[in-house]
C-alpha cells in the first residue's frame, strides 16, 4: 500500500490535537489566571532505504542516504506561563500575582493545589477561600465583626484589618507564594488548578516579593493570558495543514486507482 496515505493520515491527527489545543484555549479566553497551552510536535521513526556512507565504488562512499518519513506525533501540549494581563475589581478579597510564583490551596482530601486564579472569599468562618471552598494556605483566619472594607493586603503578603468600632489595625496574618524549578510540568486538574509532579519539583515557599517571587496586588485579577488574534492565526494555519495532508491522502488515491485501471 502506499505509504502517503499512512503519513499523510498522522499528519490530519496531529493537525486534529493542534485544533483541539486551540479550542480550549480560545473557550477559556476569559477564564481567571488561565495559560494558554502549545501543542508541539516531533517527527516518527524513519525507515532507511540506503544509509549514508555505503561504498559507492573502491575508493568513494554514497554522500547521502535514503530515508522515507513515516509522519508525525504529538510530543507535548506545553503550558505558557507568561504574565496574563491585570483587571482592577474594586474587591478586598481579590489579589493577582504580578511575577512568578502560585498560591497554594488545600484541598478536601489534605493535599495541596497550586493557582494563579486569586478570586477569593471569606467563608462563614472568617477564612479565606477560593469559588470551590479550599481555603488558602497558610490560613488566612479574619477575626469577627471584621470591616470588610478594611482589609488590607501589601505587595509582600501581609494582611491587616480593622474591627468594627476600632481604629485599630490588627495583622492577621502572611501569605506565601510558591514557585517550581520547572512549572511546565504541574499537572492541569481542572477548577483552575495544579498539581506538584515528579516534572515540576517540589514546591517552594516565599513571601511575595522575595527571593524571586511575584508581588501580590489587591484588587486586581490576572485574566488568561490567551491571545485570540494569535489563536485564531494558528487555527488558520492548522486548518491549511489539514486540508494539504487530506489531499495528499485523495492523491495517493487518485494513484492507486490509476494503476488499478492499468489493465482494463
Amino acid at each position: 500500500m502506499v505509504r502517503s496515505l499512512w503519513t499523510a493520515a498522522t499528519g490530519m491527527n496531529g493537525q486534529q490535537t493542534n485544533i483541539d489545543v486551540i479550542s480550549n484555549n480560545l473557550s477559556n479566553v476569559n477564564t481567571t489566571g488561565y495559560k494558554k497551552q502549545r501543542a508541539e510536535f516531533e517527527d516518527l521513526l524513519y525507515q532507511t532505504m540506503k544509509t549514508a556512507g555505503t561504498p559507492a565504488t573502491e575508493d568513494t562512499v554514497t554522500p547521502v542516504g535514503v530515508q522515507m518519513g513515516t509522519g508525525v506525533k504529538v510530543s507535548s501540549t506545553q503550558r505558557m506561563f507568561n504574565q496574563g494581563s491585570l483587571q482592577s475589581t474594586d474587591n478586598t478579597t481579590d489579589l493577582a500575582i504580578v511575577g512568578e510564583g502560585f498560591f497554594r490551596v488545600q484541598k478536601y482530601d489534605g493535599s495541596y493545589a497550586y493557582t494563579r486564579d486569586g478570586s477569593f472569599k471569606v467563608d462563614m468562618n472568617g477564612q479565606m477561600v477560593n469559588a470551590n471552598g479550599l481555603r488558602l494556605m497558610p490560613e488566612i483566619i479574619l477575626p469577627e465583626n471584621f470591616d470588610i472594607n478594611s482589609l488590607n493586603i501589601s505587595d509582600d503578603g501581609r494582611v491587616t484589618v480593622k474591627v468594627a468600632g476600632s481604629n485599630d489595625i490588627l495583622e492577621v496574618g502572611q501569605m506565601e507564594i510558591y514557585r517550581f524549578a520547572n512549572p511546565v510540568g504541574l499537572s492541569a486538574n481542572g477548577d483552575n488548578l495544579y498539581t506538584v509532579t515528579n516534572a515540576s519539583g517540589e514546591a517552594i515557599a516565599s513571601r511575595p516579593g522575595f527571593e524571586g517571587m511575584g508581588v501580590t496586588k489587591q484588587r486586581f485579577l490576572e485574566m488568561s493570558n490567551v491571545s485570540v488574534v494569535n489563536e485564531m492565526v494558528q487555527m488558520i494555519v492548522a486548518q491549511r495543514a489539514y486540508e494539504f495532508n487530506s489531499k495528499a491522502i485523495q492523491t495517493s488515491d487518485a494513484m492507486l486507482s490509476s494503476a488499478v485501471n492499468l489493465k482494463r
